[in-house]
This record gives structure tokens, sequence and C-alpha cells, in this order.
């Protein structure tokens, strides 16, 4: 999958005057990214646009030109975009009550780590945080976590050929499944996939 570099950005004054078209591009984009597994949880499957967005972002924020500090975004942002064998995903935990946030935050230490992803006919593959910050702790874990599901080769390969996915999350304290993940999710997801 590709990285972003340098070239693949827009200048400070062409993002000003390009940033209304594009952020409507990008946010129709995420919509076909992002999958709600039950109430309160959502993941966001990142990719090259949405992480472009994210640069493009603080860049405008910071008001970065210098091509170092644009390299640091860089180097902050491409991990996340996925590498062709595997889907990355930020996920949020979301309780709209901060009282009952903070009470489930506590309960859903290890969230992270039992997340899942399912084509028909295979294994589930549960979520890696090793792109993750170490944002938990063994009293609370994070309203945000960063993870990466690597794909099986036959996972990969049955998804191409059409069968169904399911993602879900196997908590002791939140369980979630979302089976079938809708079409437009589906085929989105499969663009990142290389096979």
């Amino acid at each position: 999958m590709t990285k972003l570099t340098h070239d693949k950005l827009f200048s400070l004054e062409q993002y000003a005057r390009n940033r209304t078209e594009f952020r409507a591009r990008v946010m129709a984009h995420k919509k076909t990214r992002m999958v709600m597994l039950g109430e309160h949880v959502t993941l966001m499957f990142e990719d090259v646009l949405t992480m472009q967005y994210q640069v493009q972002e603080m860049l405008r924020l910071e008001r970065m030109f210098e091509p170092e500090l644009i390299q640091d975004e860089l180097d902050v942002y491409n991990p996340l975009i996925p590498d062709g064998s595997n889907w990355k995903a930020t996920m949020m935990i979301e309780y709209s009550d901060a009282e009952e946030r903070k009470q489930m935050l506590t309960k859903l230490v290890g969230i992270e780590d039992k997340v899942w992803v399912q084509a028909a006919g295979c294994e589930k593959v549960y979520a890696i945080s090793d792109e993750d910050l170490e944002r938990a702790t063994e009293e609370k874990t994070s309203a945000v976590h960063f993870m990466r599901f690597e794909l099986t080769a036959a996972m990969v390969s049955a998804l191409q050929q059409g069968v169904a996915l399911a993602m879900g999350v196997d908590h002791p304290a939140y369980q979630a499944t979302l089976s079938p993940v809708p079409t437009k999710n589906r085929a989105s997801l499969l663009c990142d996939l290389q096979g």
C-alpha cells in the first residue's frame, strides 16, 4: 500500500484553497470506512486518504511548512496506513455521559485485544495493538486505541472471492457482533488488500 510523501501533500496555500472540497470528499470516504460494533464502539479503518487528511489538518493548525517538521508528521501517521495484508483502525469507545464513560473505561481494560474480524469459513483474527500508544493502565483503558488486523492469506483470498465479512468484540464487559459487515464498508476495506 502506498505511503504518504511530501509530494502527495498540498502546500499550506493549496490546502487553504482546496480544503472545503477535500474535506467533503474525505468525510464521504470515511462513511465507508466506519463500522459500529454495538452502541459504544466505533472502528474507523484508516487508509492513505484518511491519513492525508490528518496530516493536512495538523500542518494547517500548526502552520508547518518546514520539510523536517512535515517529515515528522509523515513518520507519525504513515504507520497507520495498511500494508496490503492488514487493516489498521482507530477504535473509539464512546459514552455520552461522562460518569458512565469513566465507569466503563475501568471495566473495559484489555478491550483492544478482544476486537476481531472474520471472513466466513476462516478463523477470527484479533486486533494487535502494537501501533497503540501506551494509553491503558491496569485500572482503566483509553477511549481511543490504534490497532492492526493482520489477515491470513486464506482470509484475503476468501474475501476477494466474495465471502461475508463479520466483526465484533469479545470482552467480558462488552460483546458485539456485526455480521455481515455492510456492503459499502466491505467493498472499501477490500481496496486495502493486495493479492
